[in-house]
């Protein structure tokens, strides 16, 4: 079992310092250039993409509201990465790894764009007046087997089992509010699989009711921290923009950093936060109301444009807080520890925001997980699936979650290179109208 876990090591270390990254910054320049920087006329042309796909929205077709499917999504890539995972970019990559988050979110729309235009044109009726769609079905179109597709679903449905997420939220709860571990496991896995086994319908439900209002909260103590900070954020941008592409001298308890280890931690915690080639977006929104996949499609380009901005601003804080080069703290702490500078309780705040954030994306992966079990076996794969969830929720809530977190990052990675093999094999399908 040794040997085993360093042989995951070390192919996790070729798929996301080397093949992962490459591969993803390829593919977003490529489509980037095929679409003539699609991705920048949406965002422009936003609103008027809102009103055509509110449009679509009729209670009588089959599937789900656009616009609840677009939160459904944005609750996948809104979590506690956005809070904590991205922290790493600035305490380990330094300032500058800010900027190849932005690169890499940038390049990445356009892949989203891609994958879930495929995702919705490759879709198949179920029996429940839905759909049932994603990188499965078009691998399927892709690779003309079930070989692929089977592999795919079977790497996300360890993807999809969120135990970090999981295990934050835990803890924070249990440092925060005191409780009993016990109670806090069991209560969290109960509402989780009771919004889960919903499917995406619930999912979308949820996260409609939820985001809106802790995204504008969240934004808005952003906005006063930048207002009381006014005077920083010309030599903070300066020092970003610089780092990006300098080496950054140590700081503090800041190490420093090199251009390529900046560039390594924006790169991949952008893929990460964003679900950027992942297949996540491409299966809970292939359930839309909508018959044109670029209508859907086009509004995961601006979820991840939100995404990238709620990145972005986690960092900001904890920069202008100057609580970044703090050292022997855990990555969960640097946010907290910025916004209490400020605001008071900011424990407790941070608490209910990672119960939030964590829960809408876990559940999100839940989902998409019983989908993939359900296309390896649909008599019992989602039963077992479950099962093994439960199991790995609560063994790895006492125990050591590295082995877990490592087989995730792998699979995370063989997912992004399988998805985007996909995408190649189908780009001739892929459109970019810019009018409906």
């Amino acid at each position: 079992m040794h040997h085993f876990f360093n042989f995951l090591e070390l192919l996790d270390n070729l798929l996301w310092n080397y093949l992962a990254l490459a591969i993803i910054l390829f593919a977003g320049l490529y489509f980037t250039i095929k679409s003539r920087f699609y991705q920048i006329k949406v965002i422009l042309n936003i609103k008027t993409h809102f009103k055509s796909l509110i449009a679509d929205a009729d209670k009588n077709k089959a599937g789900i509201h656009p616009i609840k499917l677009y939160f459904a999504s944005l609750g996948g890539m809104v979590g506690i990465g956005n809070l904590v995972a991205v922290m790493s970019t600035v305490t380990i990559g330094g300032p500058g790894s800010l900027i190849w988050l932005w690169i890499a979110s940038f390049m990445g729309m356009i892949v989203k764009y891609s994958e879930i235009y495929l995702g919705i044109k490759h879709r198949k009726a179920n029996t429940k007046n839905g759909y049932d769609g994603g990188p499965m079905y078009y691998l399927e179109k892709a690779f003309c087997n079930k070989v692929i597709p089977i592999i795919f679903c079977l790497l996300f449905c360890v993807y999809g089992a969120e135990v970090s997420q999981f295990l934050i939220i835990t803890d924070t709860f249990i440092t925060t509010f005191n409780m009993n571990r016990i109670v806090v496991i069991s209560t969290l896995l109960g509402l989780i699989l009771l919004s889960a086994l919903g499917g995406v319908k619930r999912l979308a439900n949820i996260c409609s009711v939820l985001l809106p209002p802790f995204l504008a909260i969240y934004i808005l103590i952003a906005i006063y921290i930048f207002i009381l900070n006014l005077e920083k954020l010309p030599d903070l941008f300066l020092s970003i923009v610089t780092s990006a592409f300098t080496s950054h001298a140590s700081i503090g308890g800041f190490v420093g950093s090199t251009v390529l280890l900046a560039a390594h931690y924006g790169v991949s915690r952008a893929v990460y936060s964003g679900d950027i080639g992942i297949g996540y977006d491409a299966t809970v929104l292939s359930e839309s109301q909508t018959e044109y996949p670029e209508k859907q499609a086009r509004m995961a380009i601006f979820a991840l444009f939100a995404d990238t901005m709620l990145c972005t601003i986690s960092v900001l804080i904890v920069l202008l807080t100057g609580v970044w080069n703090i050292t022997n703290i855990k990555l969960s702490e640097y946010i907290i520890l910025g916004l209490s500078t400020v605001i008071p309780y900011a424990e407790i705040f941070m608490a209910i925001v990672f119960f939030i954030a964590g829960f809408t994306t876990i559940i999100g992966y839940l989902v998409v997980g019983q989908k993939c079990a359900k296309f390896i076996n649909k008599r019992y794969g989602h039963i077992i699936y479950i099962l093994y969830v439960i199991l790995a929720f609560i063994f790895f809530s006492f125990h050591d979650q590295s082995m877990v977190m490592l087989l995730m990052s792998v699979s995370g990675g063989s997912l992004l290179i399988l998805n985007l093999l996909g995408l190649f094999k189908l780009r001739n399908q892929i459109k970019f109208p810019e009018n409906d």
